[in-house]
């Protein structure tokens, strides 16, 4: 089982509950996601199986589309609604416009605080651990990408959007950037995944329906198929199977080697020397 799935996670779970509920409906135990979704969030999480794992790095790499929702007046500590209320203010009276001009001026590459609740790595130590142990710690920056963002709707203390963003874009962080340009405080009150690269949600599937077999599973060479495609001689093929440097022959940053009609392996550019190219991922 070399393959992958495209779940639509529902609210409650955690990502690894999906994986493990996964593991048992489709008798597998090498299974995993590729970009984890809060247990308050929905939508898609894509699941790889068998050697399709080996494109985690690749699927986790790309663009996501999220629809959030905002509730005014209100903040928590872990920046959505599931958290403890540390702050509440009057909700303000906003304007749409406002909130448009607001939004567009979070478009472009900028850097964002990391948010206390993740699983993001300190000294060895994940960053919730120093939450809960009322630890202080200096939270981690990272340069984000945001390159659409609308208003979707406007109701009394309810602010809805849309957004795409880069990975490790935290939509919580997000949310708080947003209400504090807005002069107001404000926590995210649902969320979820409409697209990750080019999996989108219409063509996710339950773990209800996963469970009555009403799917289809994607292959790698689904996944590959946009991908430079090489077709490898007997002789290149045993240069590439035993991991060999290849000639760099079309300066493409990946390149995905066939051979008889199969994909054996991904290779990039390698660094140390241009004008060769390293196995980035083997299928063998």
């Amino acid at each position: 089982m070399n393959q992958i799935i495209i779940v639509n996670k529902k609210a409650g779970m955690t990502s690894r509950d999906v994986v493990n509920q996964l593991n048992r409906i489709l008798n597998t135990k090498k299974i995993g996601h590729t970009g984890t979704l809060d247990p308050i969030a929905e939508g898609v999480l894509v699941v790889c199986t068998g050697k399709a794992l080996k494109l985690s790095e690749l699927l986790t790499a790309t663009y996501k589309e999220y629809i959030a929702e905002i509730k005014l007046g209100l903040q928590t500590d872990t920046g959505d609604k599931t958290g403890q209320v540390i702050a509440t203010q009057a909700i303000p009276q906003l304007k749409k416009e406002q909130i448009e001009k607001i939004l567009n001026s979070f478009l472009g590459v900028s850097v964002q605080r990391v948010p206390i609740y993740s699983a993001v790595k300190v000294n060895g130590k994940k960053l919730y651990e120093y939450a809960r142990n009322n630890e202080k710690v200096t939270l981690p920056t990272r340069k984000i990408a945001i390159t659409n963002i609308k208003l979707l709707d406007y109701k009394q203390d309810i602010i809805k959007f849309q957004v795409t963003v880069s990975k490790g874009t935290y939509i919580r962080s997000l949310i708080q950037d947003i209400c504090a340009k807005l002069q107001t405080i404000g926590t995210m009150n649902s969320l979820v995944r409409t697209k990750q690269g080019n999996f989108k949600i219409a063509d996710s599937y339950t773990l209800n329906d996963i469970e009555k077999g009403e799917y289809q599973f994607l292959t790698i060479k689904d996944i590959l198929k946009d991908y430079p495609q090489k077709n490898l001689t007997d002789r290149e093929y045993q240069k590439v199977k035993n991991g060999a440097l290849m000639p760099n022959s079309d300066n493409i940053p990946l390149t995905v080697y066939m051979y008889h009609n199969e994909i054996v392996a991904i290779y990039q550019i390698y660094e140390k020397d241009k004008t060769k190219k390293k196995p980035y991922r083997m299928f063998f």
